[in-house]
C-alpha cells in the first residue's frame, strides 16, 4: 500500500471475490448457517446446487438489518443503481469500478432489483474487512484507544441538583469510557485495546474509511489510464450510480433487536430529536460518536449560542418593558400629540405636486411607537450588546478548547487534511513537482492558471455584488414613487391627517412595509441564483484540499449574503433622510429632471422604519428557513416511501428505508452555519433599533436545535463522518461581525437621536416660530408653552429659508 497522492493499490492479491457479488451465480450447496439477526429470528442461507432444474424455496431473512446475508459482515456503505437507457455503458463502468474495489480489499454483495421494493433498483452492499480498516486507519492517522483513562472525574458542583431536570442519563451523555489514544499503527496492533476486530472501529470510522476509498478508486481498465475516470463522485454525476450512503443502525422509533447493533439512532431521537426535549441538554458525545466530530462541533456551537442568547434576550425585554412603562412620561411624544402644540404646526407637503400640507400631530402614533424601542434604555442595551458579543466569542473559544480536549482533537492539525487532497484537484492538475518538505512528487496548479481563475472568480463576485446594489437602488426608487402616491391621497385640506387607514397606517409605514416585503423576495431570489454561481466559481478555482474548498466557498457566500441581507438595513439606518436638503431646494434621486424626491424619515426619525425592515427580513428568513428544513424533507420522504411504509419490516430493508430518505449533501452543514451567522448579524449590527431581536432569535434557535436534530435522525440519510476541531472560517467571520456591530450600534444610536429634530426642521411649512410669536407678543411670555425640542431648534433655524 502506497500513500502518494491518495492512490489505491491492492492490499489483497486474492481480491476477496464473493459469491454474492456475481449475478445469478450457481454454486454447490456447501453450508447452511444459522445467524442471529435484528428481529430475533434465525436466518438460513441456502446456496443452490449447480445444475438443478429449479430453485428451492428461499427462507426469508429479516431485511431490516445492517449485515450481509451471512449475518456476520457489517454493511459499511451502500451504492444503488437502476435500469436505464445507457445500461450497457454504465454496466461496464460499474464492472470495472467494483473489480477495483475488490482489488482494494473491499467485500461486495448485490441485492437484485427483483428483491427491491420498486423492482428496478439494485443495491450494492460494501463491507471493509479488518485488513482494509487497519491499512487506511494507518494512512489517515485515526486515533484509537490504547489505555483506559485513569484521570479522576471532576467533583460534584454545589447545588448541582438544581440542574437535574435538564440532564440526560449518564449512558446517553457518555456512551463510551474515556481512553488515552494514539494514532493507529498497523505494525503495532498489540499496543492497542483490541477486544474484537469487527467492533474495534466504530461505524462512523468505518464509513469514513470506505468513503475515502470510494472517492479515489478508478473505473478504467488497467491497460487504459484515463485519469478523469476516478471516484464515486464522478460516477454519481454521470448516473452510473444513483446514490451512495452509509446506513443508519436501526429505525429511529424502535431499538434494534440484534445486540450487535448499537441503536444509537434510536437514543438520539428519543433524547435529542423530539421537540419535547427542548429544555434538555444535548448529548454531544453521542452526536460525535454517531455523526462525527464535524457535525458534533456544529451542534455544540449552536447550543452554546442559544444559551448565550438568553442573556441578550433578557436585557432586550427589560429595555422594551422600560419603554412601555415610561410611555406616559415621553415629553417629546406628548408635545407632538398635543393639539395646542403639534396641532398648530403645519408641515411641508410630502411630495411636489399632489400632496397637501399636514399637521405635526398627525404623526402622534408613530412617535409613541418609536419610544417603545428608542428610549433611554436603548443606549444601555446597545452598550450591553457590545460587551455581550465580546464575551460570547471569548467564552466560545473556552468551550471549544474543552471539546478539543474531551474529543481528543488537541493535536489534530489541519495539515492532516493534506492527506485528503480533493480528487478533483488530483485529476485536473496534471503537472507534478517535488514537495520540499515531504520530498514527494505532488500535483500542482501552475501560477498563470491560478491567477486567471482567481481574476475570473473575483470579477464574478463583484458583478453579483453590484447586482445586489442595483436591486437595492431599484427598491429605493420604488419607495420614492410609492411614497409620493401614498402621500398624494392626503389632499383634502391644509389640516388633513397623515393617516391612510384609520389611525394606524401612515405613508411612511405603508411604504416601509411593502418595500421590505419586496426586498425580502428579491433576497430569496438572489440567494437561490448566487448559490449555484458560488459553487461553480469555487469549483473553477480547483482548491487543493477539502478545508481550502470550504473556506473559499464560505467567504464567497457570506460576502454575498452580507450585502444581500444587510444593504437595505444599512440604507435605512445611515443614508435615508440624509440627502433631502430643505424646503424649496429639495434633492432628487436622479437629478432635477426626475420627480423622485429623496426620501425623508418620519418626524419621529427613521428608527421605526429600520425596526420594521429588520422584523420583516429577520422573521421572514426564519420562517422560510424552518419550512425548508422541516416541511419540505418531510413531504419528499413521504412521497418517496409511500409504498414501503405499508410493508412489514422483514420486506422493507434497511438499505431501502435509508434510500428513501433525503441525501445529506456536502453543503448541508454549510447552510446551517450560514443561516445562524446571518442571524447573528441581525441581532448585533442593528440590535439598538429592535431590542426584541435577541428574543426572536432565542425562540427560533430553541426550535432550530430540535428541528435540526429531528431532521438528522429521521429525514436524512446518515452522513459520512468527518473530523474538525473548530467551526473553521466562521469563527473569523463572527469576529468581523462583532467588531462591525460596535460601530453600527454606536453610530446608529447617535443618528436616531438626532433624526426627529432634523426632520421637523426640514419640514416646517411656516417661518420659524420665534418670528411669528415675536410679531404678536414678547417671545419670553410664550417660552413655557413651546415644546422643548422646537425651542432648541428655533435659534438655529432663524436664518433658514422659508417656503
Amino acid at each position: 500500500m502506497t500513500r502518494n497522492n491518495g492512490s489505491i493499490n491492492s492490499i489483497s492479491e486474492q481480491g476477496n471475490h464473493l459469491p454474492g457479488h456475481q449475478e445469478q451465480q450457481a454454486v454447490e450447496l456447501q453450508d447452511v448457517r444459522e445467524a442471529a439477526v435484528p428481529g430475533g429470528g434465525a436466518v438460513f442461507i441456502a446456496i443452490f446446487v449447480c445444475g438443478d432444474s429449479h430453485e428451492p424455496d428461499k427462507i426469508e431473512q429479516n431485511r431490516d438489518s445492517v449485515f450481509f446475508k451471512d449475518g456476520v459482515r457489517r454493511i459499511d456503505f451502500i451504492l444503488s443503481y437502476v435500469d436505464d437507457k445507457d445500461w450497457d455503458k454504465k454496466m461496464e463502468r460499474r464492472r470495472e469500478f467494483e473489480a477495483n474495489l475488490e482489488k482494494a480489499g473491499l467485500e461486495l454483495e448485490t441485492e437484485d432489483k427483483s428483491e427491491s421494493d420498486d423492482r428496478k433498483t439494485y443495491y450494492l452492499k460494501i463491507h471493509a474487512p479488518w485488513e482494509v480498516l487497519a491499512t487506511f486507519a494507518d494512512v489517515l492517522k485515526i486515533k484509537v484507544p490504547f489505555k483506559v483513562s485513569d484521570i479522576p472525574k471532576a467533583r460534584d458542583v454545589p447545588l448541582e441538583w438544581l440542574t437535574h431536570p435538564f440532564r440526560l442519563p449518564e449512558n446517553i451523555m457518555r456512551p463510551e469510557p474515556d481512553y488515552f489514544t494514539a494514532p493507529f499503527d498497523k505494525s503495532k496492533v498489540d499496543f492497542f485495546l483490541i477486544d474484537d476486530k469487527e467492533t474495534f472501529f466504530p461505524p462512523s470510522t468505518r464509513n469514513r474509511i470506505v468513503y475515502y476509498i470510494l472517492t479515489r478508486c478508478p473505473y478504467y481498465k488497467e491497460d487504459r489510464k484515463e485519469r478523469d475516470k476516478t471516484g464515486i463522485k464522478r460516477l454519481l454525476n454521470n448516473g452510473t450510480y444513483t446514490s451512495a450512503y452509509p446506513l443508519h443502525d436501526c429505525r429511529y422509533w424502535r431499538k434494534a433487536q440484534d445486540v450487535q447493533c448499537e441503536s444509537e439512532r434510536y437514543h438520539l431521537y428519543r433524547y435529542w430529536g423530539r421537540f419535547l426535549c427542548f429544555y434538555k441538554e444535548q448529548p454531544l458525545n453521542l452526536i460525535k460518536k454517531y455523526y462525527g466530530e464535524k457535525i458534533g462541533i456544529y451542534f455544540a456551537w449552536l447550543g452554546f449560542y442559544t444559551e448565550m442568547l438568553f442573556y441578550a434576550a433578557l436585557m432586550g425585554v427589560i429595555c422594551f418593558v422600560y419603554g412601555v412603562l415610561s410611555y406616559e412620561d415621553n415629553i417629546t411624544s406628548k408635545e407632538i400629540c398635543a393639539p395646542e402644540i403639534g396641532g398648530m404646526i403645519v408641515m411641508c407637503p410630502l411630495c411636489d405636486k399632489k400632496c397637501s400640507y399636514w399637521k405635526l400631530n398627525s404623526t402622534c402614533l408613530s412617535s409613541w411607537q418609536s419610544h417603545l424601542f428608542d428610549n433611554e434604555g436603548t443606549v444601555f442595551f446597545a452598550m450591553f450588546m457590545g460587551i455581550w458579543v465580546t464575551l460570547f466569542l471569548e467564552f466560545w473559544k473556552r468551550r471549544q478548547a474543552r471539546l478539543e480536549y474531551e474529543w481528543d482533537l488537541v493535536d489534530f492539525e489541519e495539515e492532516q487534511q493534506q492527506l485528503q487532497i480533493r480528487p478533483e484537484y488530483e485529476l485536473k492538475c496534471t503537472g507534478r513537482r517535488l514537495n520540499r518538505i515531504t520530498q514527494e512528487m505532488e500535483p500542482y496548479l501552475p501560477f498563470p492558471s491560478k491567477c486567471a481563475r482567481f481574476c475570473l472568480s473575483g470579477a464574478t463576485v463583484l458583478f453579483w455584488t453590484f447586482l445586489i446594489v442595483a436591486c437595492v437602488i431599484g427598491v429605493i426608487a420604488y419607495r420614492l414613487s410609492v411614497y409620493a402616491a401614498f402621500a398624494s391621497v392626503m389632499k383634502d385640506s391644509p389640516t388633513s391627517k397623515i393617516q391612510l387607514v384609520g389611525s394606524l397606517i401612515t405613508p411612511q409605514l405603508a411604504t416601509s412595509v411593502t418595500a421590505s416585503c419586496i426586498n425580502f423576495v428579491l433576497i430569496l431570489i438572489l440567494n437561490f441564483l448566487y448559490e449555484q454561481v458560488a459553487i461553480w466559481i469555487t469549483d473553477m478555482e480547483i482548491p487543493k484540499t477539502h478545508l481550502e474548498y470550504e473556506n473559499k466557498l464560505t467567504m464567497k457566500m457570506f460576502l454575498f449574503q452580507f450585502v444581500n441581507y444587510y444593504s437595505s438595513c444599512f440604507y435605512v439606518a445611515f443614508f435615508k433622510g440624509k440627502f433631502v436638503n430643505y424646503p424649496g431646494n429639495y434633492s432628487y434621486m436622479f437629478g432635477k429632471w426626475s420627480t423622485l424626491r429623496n426620501e425623508e424619515c418620519a418626524p419621529g426619525g427613521c428608527l421605526i422604519e429600520l425596526t420594521t425592515q429588520l422584523l420583516i427580513v429577520m422573521a421572514g428568513k426564519q420562517m422560510v428557513g424552518n419550512v425548508q428544513e422541516a416541511l419540505l424533507p418531510l413531504l419528499r420522504n413521504w412521497w418517496c416511501s409511500r409504498k414501503g411504509r405499508s410493508h412489514p419490516e422483514n420486506i422493507y430493508s434497511r438499505w431501502e428505508q435509508d434510500h428513501d430518505l433525503q441525501n445529506f449533501s456536502q453543503f448541508g452543514l454549510f447552510y446551517e452555519y450560514l443561516e445562524m451567522v446571518i442571524q447573528f448579524g441581525f441581532i448585533t449590527l442593528f440590535v439598538a433599533s429592535f431590542p426584541l431581536a435577541p428574543l426572536l432569535a432565542l425562540f427560533n434557535n430553541i426550535l432550530e436545535v430540535r428541528v435540526d436534530a429531528w431532521k438528522f435522525t429521521t429525514q436524512f440519510r446518515r452522513p459520512v463522518a468527518a473530523k474538525a476541531r473548530n467551526i473553521g472560517a466562521w469563527e473569523e467571520i463572527l469576529n468581523v461581525v462583532a467588531i462591525l456591530s460596535v460601530v453600527t450600534n454606536v453610530e446608529g444610536g447617535r443618528i436616531s437621536r438626532s433624526d426627529a429634530k432634523v426632520e421637523v426642521q426640514r419640514s416646517l411649512a411656516v417661518p420659524p416660530l420665534g418670528r411669528i410669536l415675536g410679531k404678536f407678543t414678547d417671545l419670553s411670555q410664550h417660552a413655557n408653552q413651546l415644546p422643548s425640542f422646537l425651542w432648541s431648534m428655533g435659534e438655529s433655524f432663524l436664518q433658514g429659508p422659508s417656503t
